[in-house]
């Protein structure tokens, strides 16, 4: 029994009322649902089958550039064109494939920007258009990062873009507090070590705000988290507060809510260790966001065929077999990437394991 079977939840791209149940299954059961960065169809065809296999739901994610990229790295994306074409056509690729591959996934946009609005108002007028054709929308949720607003600009703006996604039943996914490092072309590794740390007067504002209008929002809250991978020791992580900001909240509404009222997302998560991990889960975590392991992961599985290939891969014809001999089947595009996706379906599912997302449909 699990997310198919007791929830009725179904295959294929979820929204609304199923991505509730996906999360409270999650809080309650203590896991959480890595949200994989996807670039292509291949990223996107190798985090499926990974969370096939271990019998998962999973969350697949565009960010802005790699939006862009899907798209077409030949395309302009002045005012974000390419980025709403790319992200668009990615959410509708995911729900053609997805329901073939037997699980529940959840499609979601990334980071947006202050600067980034414009991608974000193509993809909620592509949701309004296909609520309005389907009664339901494109994505099963988007995040805005507004972090390095003011507090009051942030929750103002996310209001406003909430009013519209609620009654879709599109999530909306916050942050508060800034994720250090640099991912996707957002650096912010020189940011005040304070705003690395997200206080608890501050989820509060926000789930009193957002709660007036749907309770389909997940806070990204700041706890030292860092993007990309450094060196041991050079990040300083503290999900315990997580903790103190559930216990904060739950106090605010008299217990009615459980003690863990707010769905916490984890940014920055490659790298982490596994007892910070399991701590952040444990206050409430049910999404986490991984992109530096997954793309490095994709990478050695091509580096790892040239390297043991590397013979056959220097001419069309002549390899150490004879100097006449045909080398189309290792040049192949099929068969390199494939290895490549083998690598990163391997990576995906160790995500999910530290996560505890294992068998749970």
């Amino acid at each position: 029994m699990g997310i198919l079977d007791e929830l009725k939840v179904p295959t294929g791209v979820i929204y609304g009322d199923d991505v509730r149940k996906v999360f409270d299954y999650a809080r309650e059961k203590g896991f959480a649902i890595p949200a994989i960065n996807c670039t292509s169809t291949s990223t996107i065809n190798a985090t499926l089958e990974a969370a096939r296999d271990i019998k998962s739901p999973i969350i697949i994610q565009f960010s802005n550039g790699g939006a862009a990229y899907f798209a077409g790295k030949g395309l302009a994306n002045k005012n974000q064109e390419a980025s709403v074409l790319g992200s668009v056509a990615g959410a509708h690729y995911v729900r053609a494939v997805a329901k073939a591959y037997g699980i529940p996934v959840i499609v979601h946009s990334d980071h947006c920007a202050k600067n980034l609005l414009p991608w974000f108002d193509g993809m909620i007028e592509a949701d309004e258009a296909h609520f309005k054709a389907h009664g339901v929308p494109l994505f099963s949720s988007h995040m805005l990062d507004l972090s390095e607003e003011s507090k009051e600009e942030n929750i103002e703006t996310c209001l406003k873009y909430l009013k519209r996604m609620a009654p879709m039943g599109c999530l909306l996914e916050m942050e508060i507090g800034i994720t250090g490092g640099e991912e996707d072309g957002v650096n912010n590794e020189n940011v005040e070590n304070s705003s690395l740390y997200t206080q608890p007067e501050d989820i509060w504002d926000i789930y009193e705000a957002f709660s007036k209008i749907t309770d389909l929002f997940t806070i990204a809250a700041a706890f030292g988290n860092v993007h990309g991978v450094y060196s041991p020791g050079n990040v300083k992580l503290h999900p315990e507060l997580l903790g103190k900001h559930q216990a904060f909240v739950a106090q605010k509404l008299n217990g009615e809510k459980g003690n863990k009222p707010v769905y916490f997302v984890f940014h920055g998560g490659s790298g982490s260790a596994a007892g910070e991990i399991e701590t952040a889960v444990s206050h409430g975590v049910v999404k986490m966001n991984v992109d530096t392991d997954t793309q490095w992961a994709y990478w050695v599985g091509l580096k790892d065929y040239y390297e043991s290939k590397k013979g056959y891969l220097q001419s069309q014809v002549g390899n150490p077999e004879g100097p006449t001999k045909p080398n189309k089947k290792y040049y192949d595009p099929r068969v390199f990437i494939r290895e490549s996706e083998k690598t990163m379906i391997t990576r995906v599912k160790e995500a999910c394991t530290h996560l505890g997302n294992v068998n749970r449909l």
